[in-house]
């Protein structure tokens, strides 16, 4: 076949120029990655991403380890030969040359800590002392002066203290942020404490009464009871943790119906399904208790005649959804959601606390779900992330 070299020739010479198209396309590609466009966008992206990372250093407040790390971002960013970062008392980062100055920047930065004024320091024996000049401008958390920023370069020129004084602000941004982060945080522990409140002087009373009415006629129940009641106090009342799992939850819920069962007897009827794969399902301590206590307490105790819980947990995809349903008495749902806002006080306490507390760990959209109307009875649905990073039972 006289053909062969040819066509060999061809197919050699198509599968090089194939190869040398997709290796231009690749580095052309390559090429649009790495370039970030004009020295204006460069410079954009650096800064953006050097506060990025300082940020995160600094969202837990200010203190050494992360004003360490973040002053070297923050350096770049002033391109200064040196940078640091006080608190009110002590210096917290110091990051470049200078060391000389380190031991006398409290002394330096007194006027500004004091009068929460920017201070501009030139070099030499009339300012710093020391080769370099010094801007040192305030960090202010609401009206609080919590520390200092303080630039060193040989020159302490007008784009230096305004940069500066940007910088600062900046880091007083990540310090409210911090407070904001800790106050929530001792919010969602106060509104646990309330709601072991509310659980204590009515649960527990009707709790040891019913106990006490089988002492006599039942001694071996009480001895349950008695049990079932210590171990649900001891789970209600501990001290540790923000969080659970929802087996653990549920176990409560169980001891707590039993409970209540002990008084009401057949008047409470419940049904439990459970999807095995969301009970290890982190959530808020003491978030499905105030429910199931609710639809007992406002549901069913004020019905005629038995009532009937149902409580679910299905999986639904990245969350886990909760239902809990009475076919109580129900509620006003107009009254309900002005409760639910904290406009006006009621005694469906415990669901505005659960409520507040799902928005604050997961976000606004994430709060309870509920369905009612008079006579109807009740439908809460909660539904929180089966992933949490950050959040240990």
């Amino acid at each position: 076949m006289p053909e062969s070299p040819l066509l060999t020739a061809a197919a050699v010479a198509v599968i090089a120029m194939a190869i040398a198209v997709v290796v231009g396309v690749g580095l052309k590609v390559l090429r649009s990655f790495r370039d970030l466009g004009t020295d204006a966008e460069r410079a954009t992206y650096h800064t953006l991403h050097a506060a990025s990372q300082a940020g995160q250093h600094l969202r837990r407040g200010l203190n050494p380890s992360g004003a360490a790390k973040a002053s070297r971002q923050l350096r770049g960013l002033l391109c200064c030969d040196a940078l640091a970062i006080t608190d009110t008392s002590d210096v917290l980062a110091w990051d470049g040359t200078g060391d000389e100055l380190k031991a006398r920047l409290m002394d330096l930065a007194a006027g500004v800590l004091a009068g929460g004024r920017t201070a501009v320091l030139p070099a030499g024996a009339d300012g710093t002392g020391g080769a370099l000049a010094a801007v040192i401008a305030p960090v202010r958390a609401d009206s609080r002066v919590v520390g200092v920023v303080a630039a060193f370069a040989p020159d302490a020129g007008a784009g230096l203290v305004r940069a500066t004084g940007e910088v600062a602000d900046w880091v007083a941004a990540q310090v409210e942020l911090a407070e904001l982060d800790a106050s929530r945080t001792l919010l969602m522990e106060a509104e646990v404490r309330a709601l072991r409140a509310q659980i204590s002087p009515h649960f527990i009373y009707n709790s040891l009464n019913a106990i006490a009415s089988f002492i006599n006629t039942d001694p071996q129940r009480a001895r349950e009871l008695v049990v079932e009641f210590a171990d649900f106090t001891r789970y209600s009342f501990r001290r540790h943790g923000d969080f659970t799992t929802l087996a653990e939850e549920l176990r409560c819920i169980d001891r707590y119906l039993l409970l209540e069962r002990a008084r009401f007897g057949e008047r409470v009827q419940v049904s439990l399904r459970v999807a095995p794969e969301v009970l290890g399902t982190v959530i808020p301590f003491l978030s499905l208790q105030p429910l199931v206590e609710n639809a007992v307490r406002h549901g069913l105790e004020a019905k005629e005649g038995p009532g009937h819980i149902s409580i679910t947990a299905n999986d639904a995809g990245a969350f886990a959804e909760v239902t809990i349903e009475d076919d109580g008495v129900g509620m006003d749902p107009g009254q309900l959601r002005s409760m639910l806002a904290g406009h006006t006080d009621g005694l469906h306490v415990g669901l505005r606390n659960v409520d507040a507390r799902l928005r604050q760990v997961y976000g606004k959209d994430h709060g309870l779900v509920i369905e009612t109307a008079p006579g109807e009875g009740t439908l809460i649905t909660m539904r929180v992330p089966k992933s949490q990073p950050g959040h240990n039972a």
